[in-house]
């Protein structure tokens, strides 16, 4: 069952991108794999996403190629967390251009509803979704951090995808 309309074939390429990023659950559940959070039940929890709409996003994300299922046992049971491709891992700088925008034009509702994009290799805050405004390095899921007020105290480094990961573990 389709999304939405299919803008796949459009040759406007800010449609063929949105028919991938440009809905609004697909894009929260790439923020929580970038977060590490890439198992069904936590990224439920922390969504509170039904699980049909979840499976849908999750389904859509892996046919795109931005995410791909591997397999853990779960006391016995067979089951999958999601991790970003190269693909999916190349989508921050968009997600970070959304955090960044919201921040300088959106009220956020709480005191604690802030969410800022760090370069890990410096410790700045940037204002850039795909570099540095203090140092200049090119921002990846390896060097960039997301600080989340409503998560922890912390900036907490971004997952990476498998191929990039130390060890071939998960972050």
């Amino acid at each position: 069952m389709a999304l939405r309309s299919d803008w796949s074939r459009r040759t406007c390429s800010m449609a063929r991108g949105l028919d991938i990023l440009g809905d609004p659950w697909g894009m929260l559940v790439l923020r929580e794999v970038f977060f590490g959070n890439g198992r069904f039940d936590a990224m439920k929890a922390r969504l509170g996403a039904a699980d049909s709409v979840l499976t849908r996003r999750l389904a859509a994300l892996v046919d795109a190629g931005l995410l791909t299922r591997r397999p853990y046992d779960d006391g016995g049971r067979r089951r999958y967390e999601y991790v970003l491709t190269a693909k999916g891992e190349d989508a921050l700088p968009v997600l970070n251009a959304v955090v960044i925008w919201a921040e300088k034009h959106l009220a956020a509702p709480s005191e604690q509803a802030h969410m800022f994009v760090v370069h890990s290799g410096c410790g700045q805050r940037t204002s850039s979704a795909d570099s540095c405004t203090a140092c200049g390095e090119r921002l990846t899921a390896e060097n960039t951090s997301w600080h989340s007020l409503t998560r922890t105290a912390d900036p907490v480094p971004l997952a990476t995808a498998p191929a990039t990961r130390k060890n071939g573990t998960a972050a």
